[in-house]
């Protein structure tokens, strides 16, 4: 034991010795006030700086790279570097250098999971009527950039590209300047962070441009803002018209994502050259775990976006159900969940019992199962919960052909893509395959793009099937496909793998914001890709289906760009408060809105203010408006110490007035009350002021929800107000009742007739 211990320690001491001189990514954030007048601009003395704490070792001063990746000015101020941890250490005691971040790595927030698909409510068709002045929106799109000949991207009949757009058109491998125009009018990529990670781009296998060769930007891209398309389809499912929810709105894609992920250093620049560009709306669809907000450098450069009036849009990530497994939970982030539609692709599972098990697929090929044929069925696992066996999750290398040529073959969920399992067992020379959720997707139905004949089913119906499999002599089943259906019931469901609250790093502040759709979404695809994303597949398609909080994100963005062409004047928080307020929390079948994993009644944690509601938000009456110092005073009561602080304060100057006497006294569209543990606190007060932007004489009264916990009481009781803009602020009187062990959720209405 001692040995392996004492080898280990010196393994150990080995690596530290050299990590010393181990260079990696830092984001520097500087104190653009405290630049001596000596230097003639800020990117000279952020420069000295980083000049004057390198190592003047050996090994260094042989060392001729340059230090400088990036320098950031409009949103965040500062560089991205790359240093010694010692380096880091110290330029971050330097005066004038307010942060130093190293560098982290980002997810793309996309499973391809669940069951219902839609792509807008048919009523709403009157909100893309083209009489709103939505050609002058331009939303940013971080992702991985995007495919330029799609038809979504066609700027027939717009507008020329307004002329406050600053933006630029960059070039490379498969992308030259005519591939921006009126529709797509920019498109920049960033990529020195990812190779300083990572080392060069393959060129050959990756193209060093805006060109998209994962699909991913391309699908975001178009469900934020792309042009209609009819008879858009993937392999005849979905068939319709394929329409962003801002149609008439431009998009500015910035590539962050390459094939080994993105990372914050990139991110970063991207956000800081979009505002600087001249964006009104940024779409994230990603996320990175998290940490506390000085610490999260997407939520620094967001709350500098919003100051300068740029509504942030992000996904709240895809590791649901778990309880507090979301991201990008900043106040001044939009955080967007996903949920299902009224549109699915049901498929059969018919067993030679004459048992018929529902499903769904998206499969459509040359090799088809014969309805009239039963076909052999194989199960290579056991039916004990235990240690999975790897043959029963069809990984690569695990099934042997003499077992499963001619079969079709059931393969549970987990460790592999799903469309990869049906490779295998294609390969295998299995004629087709059974998906069965386990326990961690309960009933929640993935659509697919198989490469062999495939339908994913249910847990319980899972297990049922393979108990026929395992204790009969000659289990037999075929598949049969059966298109698109719509109309489905209940829609819409909160999707389980959608990431919930409650939000740990302030539970005064509702996370996720609202759930938007984000399961089965069809949306223009990249040409270099096949539909399953699967290196085997051959196919080229121009649209696809996929599913994520990565959907749901660029839904909201889209659904912000409308409000903001109607109402130009209005803030970040105003566009927020109006999606918040006006969201609903019933289903198609008028029940309360419920969740897939469970099938239960979802709770604010899973689906936060309710589904987005487009055509109320245009005209909610009241909004919630919140200025960026009205942020900054949420984080004065944060216990950020005055460093801390500091990362959000430096370009506006700004201290803390102590305006707010708790977190949840900022004005945010949603209202969480904690009573600490020791029975102590008998009584809390929020505050809120509301924003006239309905009919200039309107009157509201309040209705609200009761309690088990707490008696609830708001004054004034009804809100006057004379004219437009006009604010009015009420309180909120929480008094303990009886100590709950469960969290109680409820709903504050203020209504005039018209609004609620």
């Amino acid at each position: 034991m001692s040995l392996i211990l004492t080898s280990y320690l010196l393994l150990s001491t080995l690596l530290s010795a050299n990590a010393e001189f181990v260079k990696r990514t830092y984001i520097i954030q500087m104190d653009k006030s405290a630049k001596p007048d000596s230097f003639s601009n800020h990117l000279e003395w952020y420069s000295s700086k980083v000049k004057s704490i390198l190592s003047k070792s050996v090994e260094a001063e042989m060392d001729k790279e340059e230090r400088i990746i990036y320098t950031y000015q409009t949103a965040f101020h500062g560089v991205a570097a790359r240093l010694s941890r010692e380096e880091a250490e110290k330029l971050e005691a330097e005066k004038g250098v307010v942060a130093v971040f190293p560098d982290t790595k980002y997810q793309l927030h996309t499973t391809r999971s669940a069951a219902f698909l839609g792509l807008e409510p048919r009523k709403s068709t009157n909100l893309w009527s083209e009489k709103l002045a939505n050609h002058d929106v331009i939303v940013g799109v971080l992702d991985t950039g995007v495919w330029p000949e799609s038809e979504s991207f066609n700027d027939t009949g717009m507008r020329p590209v307004p002329s406050h757009w600053k933006g630029a058109c960059e070039t490379g491998r498969g992308f030259r300047k005519h591939h921006c125009n009126k529709k797509v009018v920019g498109a920049r990529m960033f990529y020195h962070g990812y190779e300083a990670a990572t080392g060069k781009i393959d060129e050959k296998a990756e193209y060093k441009s805006p060109r998209d060769q994962d699909g991913h930007g391309t699908h975001t891209a178009a469900t934020v803002a792309g042009s209609p398309v009819h008879g858009a389809n993937l392999l005849g499912y979905a068939y319709g018209t394929a329409r962003g929810m801002a149609p008439g709105a431009r998009i500015a894609a910035y590539k962050v994502c390459w094939s080994g992920g993105c990372f914050s250093s990139d991110i970063l620049s991207a956000v800081d050259r979009a505002v600087a560009d001249g964006v009104d709306i940024l779409s994230i669809s990603l996320g990175g775990g998290v940490s506390s907000y000085y610490r999260d450098s997407l939520s620094v450069a967001s709350f500098g976006a919003m100051e300068k009036g740029v509504f942030v849009s992000c996904s709240a990530g895809n590791a649901g159900p778990d309880p507090v497994s979301l991201t990008n939970v900043s106040p001044w982030i939009t955080t967007v969940g996903a949920s299902t539609m009224d549109r699915d692709f049901p498929a059969d599972v018919r067993l030679g019992n004459g048992r018929k098990i529902a499903g769904t697929s998206l499969y459509k090929g040359r090799s088809v199962l014969s309805l009239k044929k039963q076909y052999p069925l194989v199960y290579m696992g056991s039916n004990n919960t235990g240690v999975p066996d790897p043959r029963s999750l069809c990984l690569e290398g695990t099934l042997d052909s003499k077992m499963i040529s001619g079969k079709i073959v059931i393969c549970d969920r987990g460790i592999s893509p799903r469309v990869q399992k049906g490779q295998v067992v294609k390969n295998a020379g299995g004629v087709g395959m059974i998906l069965t959720n386990t326990a961690t997707n309960g009933e929640e139905l993935v659509a697919d793009c198989h490469l062999l004949p495939a339908v994913a089913i249910g847990e319980k119906e899972g297990k049922e099937l393979k108990n026929y499999v395992l204790t009969s002599k000659k289990a037999t089943a075929t598949l049969a496909f059966l298109a698109t259906r719509l109309g489905v019931r209940p829609s819409p469901v909160v999707a389980a793998f959608s990431s919930r609250g409650p939000n740990f790093l302030t539970l005064e502040i509702l996370k996720p914001d609202v759930v938007a759709p984000g399961v089965n979404i069809l949306a223009a695809w990249s040409g270099a890709i096949g539909p399953s994303s699967l290196p085997t597949d051959h196919r080229r398609v121009e649209f696809n289906i996929l599913s994520g909080t990565s959907m749901s994100c660029p839904h909201v963005s889209g659904i912000a760009a409308l409000l903001k062409a109607r109402h130009p004047e209005w803030s970040p928080a105003a566009l927020k408060s109006a999606l918040m307020t006006t969201a609903y929390v019933h289903d198609n079948t008028i029940k309360p809105l419920r969740d897939a994993s469970n099938a239960e009644a979802s709770t604010p944690y899973d689906h936060g203010a309710g589904h987005i509601n487009p055509i109320k938000a245009l005209d909610p009456g009241l909004i919630y408006d919140i200025e960026p110092q009205d942020y900054f005073e949420f984080l004065c009561t944060q216990k950020l110490t005055p460093s801390e602080l500091g990362v959000f304060a430096k370009y506006s100057n700004r201290t803390c007035k102590h305006s707010l006497a708790n977190p949840g006294d900022l004005n945010y569209p949603a209202i969480s009350v904690v009573f600490p543990q020791k029975n102590s606190t008998s009584v809390l007060i929020v505050h809120r002021t509301a924003t006239n932007v309905g009919l200039p004489v309107s009157k509201y009264h309040i209705v609200v929800s009761p309690f088990k916990g707490a008696s609830v009481n708001v004054e004034p009781d009804t809100l006057s107000f004379t004219r437009k803009y006009q604010k009015l602020s009420y309180k909120v009187t929480f008094t303990t009742k009886s100590p709950q062990t469960e969290p109680e959720f409820g709903g504050l209405v203020w209504k005039d007739g018209v609004h609620r």
